[in-house]
């Protein structure tokens, strides 16, 4: 593949030594610095754009690579509110899109096994759940992405939750959610569910990011040959 890279920080650097590691080629790298090189002359011959750019400047970058008829990866989190405006964008240019908060194959396998557990623990009313999740300083929303997919896995799964909110927040049906910040943690996340005799965890604690890169760059080579809109449970067939 020939791979536009959108967004040049810790990611941008691992996807682009993992994308070379697998046989491909990064044509273009864009970054803060040179935006206004994201243009149509400059995409002519990439199959696939990568972007883990920022909130603020996901959604326009997304926007003009469907619009393009450019395949795009993204793993930026924070600006899911015009997801289903990309969507759209992508059925209309008939083009091929992918989303996700986390491409981590061992993420994506907690997210199964969270939404399992929870359909278990709606028959047991006494526990109740928890998330916690930890990031480098330099992350900059929280909770993250992955914690919010979570969150959500379980409110489908549990009748007994609506949403998340903050750890602080005290309201009613909503799941707390702990965010830390420190060192140069690339992401642990931790769903516990606690009652008064025990409490049951499941754990993902990434030792690197070349999980969140490998997956990233699967996805790519899976979409790219594809129309439409994909998420991981397609690449990974549940």
């Amino acid at each position: 593949m020939n791979i536009a890279l959108i967004g040049y920080g810790r990611m941008g650097h691992e996807i682009e030594e993992i994308a070379v590691a697998r046989g491909h080629a990064v044509k273009i790298i864009i970054d803060k610095d040179n935006i206004s090189d994201l243009n149509k002359e400059n995409l002519k011959g990439i199959d696939v754009a990568i972007e883990f750019s920022s909130p603020e400047a996901a959604f326009e970058n997304i926007s003009k690579c469907l619009g393009m008829k450019v395949p795009v990866v993204s793993g930026t989190t924070g600006w899911l509110k015009d997801y289903d405006k990309a969507a759209e964008i992508c059925r209309k240019n008939n083009t091929s899109f992918i989303h996700s908060s986390n491409f981590s194959i061992g993420v994506n396998l907690l997210f199964r096994l969270n939404a399992e557990l929870a359909k278990q623990m709606s028959n047991y009313k006494d526990y109740s759940v928890f998330i916690e999740e930890i990031h480098h300083t330099k992350k900059m929303d929280a909770p993250s992405g992955t914690a919010i997919t979570l969150a959500e896995g379980i409110t489908k799964q549990h009748p007994g939750y609506t949403g998340w909110r903050f750890e602080n927040d005290i309201k009613d049906n909503l799941i707390p959610v702990r965010s830390v910040r420190e060192g140069v943690v690339p992401g642990t996340h931790t769903i516990s569910w606690d009652s008064t005799v025990d409490t049951l965890s499941l754990k993902h604690e990434a030792k690197n990011r070349k999980g969140f890169a490998v997956g990233t760059v699967i996805a790519a080579e899976f979409i790219y040959t594809r129309k439409g809109v994909f998420t991981m449970n397609d690449i990974l067939g549940f």
